[in-house]
């Protein structure tokens, strides 16, 4: 990963509602002990829908765990593309030949409410925005966010257990 990714804010000149993610990474195997050391890496799209690619950087990075198995990512609420239940994709790399990843959620509700926001509001917000993704309905319940207002945007935490 290059030095450039290593970061905790990720949003560069993106413009959004602001959101903190706490991540935790655990050992389900080990007592869910917290797992230090560990890399994370986090990418999403933007306000707009669109992500990073040829070069750029937004709304991308990574971070490595504490001895708590703790890392923070300051970035924004996703955007909407396609029929895809706006997200943050993340994955855990544990050692250097294992890795695990999926994606974290928001609530129908919150979105809806930020969507009704600049520069969401730039284009026309879909009515259901996690519902009309069949990946939302396999897994999304246990992996949405439960965010809590901070300041002018959200803090939300997960726990991720690697076996």
């Amino acid at each position: 990963m290059p030095d450039a990714q290593v970061r905790s804010r990720i949003v560069e000149d993106r413009e959004g509602v602001p959101l903190r993610l706490d991540l935790t990474v655990v050992s389900t195997a080990r007592g869910c002990r917290p797992m230090g050391d560990v890399a994370v890496d986090v990418w999403q799209a933007d306000a707009l829908g669109e992500y990073s690619a040829d070069g750029l950087t937004f709304l991308r990075g990574t971070q490595v765990t504490d001895a708590a198995g703790k890392v923070t990512f300051e970035t924004i609420i996703p955007g909407w593309y396609a029929h895809v239940a706006p997200h943050v994709h993340f994955k855990v790399r544990p050692d250097a030949h294992t890795e695990s990843s999926s994606q974290l959620f928001l609530p129908e509700e919150l979105l809806l409410s930020v969507f009704a926001r600049e520069p969401y509001s730039q284009r026309e917000a879909p009515g259901h925005p996690n519902t009309r993704d069949n990946r939302f309905d396999e897994k999304g319940r246990s992996l949405t966010l439960r965010p809590v207002a901070d300041g002018a945007g959200y803090r939300a935490s997960f726990v991720v257990g690697i076996a």
